[in-house]
């Protein structure tokens, strides 16, 4: 069953599928989008487009595990989500993936406009890898 990790994001928002066996990480994408209609159409056509059997959804929480600020926005969209694509979200903790993103992505010589279009990519890669790990 391929799983698709979203890391959503206010102007770009990650996307991350795993391997038909939904055991790696496969392919990543970034969607470049400010507005949330755009945005849930461009989620719901990847959708349809790459059939996953499961949707994971990053949530925003505090280093003690306490919700943080965004959350009530992050399970609005993950509602709004579920409604547009008639599947449940899972949603999974994110905690340190931006940061370990960029570390990542300053290993591999990434600097500047390369890597601000490819952290949230990454990001939503290491949701993907962190629910995988949970299975």
């Amino acid at each position: 069953m391929r799983i698709m990790a979203i890391d959503y994001g206010d102007a770009r928002t990650g996307v991350a599928f795993s391997d038909l066996t939904g055991s790696i990480v496969g392919r990543t994408t970034v969607i470049h989008e400010r507005n949330t209609e755009r945005l849930l159409a461009a989620l719901t056509a990847l959708i349809e487009q790459e059939q996953p059997g499961l949707l994971v959804m990053g949530f925003p929480r505090n280093m003690d595990g306490s919700e943080g600020p965004r959350a009530a926005l992050y399970r609005a969209f993950a509602a709004r989500l579920e409604e547009a694509a008639g599947m449940p979200v899972t949603l999974w903790d994110e905690r340190r993936t931006t940061v370990d993103a960029h570390r990542i992505l300053s290993a591999q010589n990434y600097h500047g406009k390369k890597r601000k279009n490819t952290v949230d990519a990454v990001a939503a890669a290491l949701i993907l890898e962190g629910y995988l790990r949970s299975l």
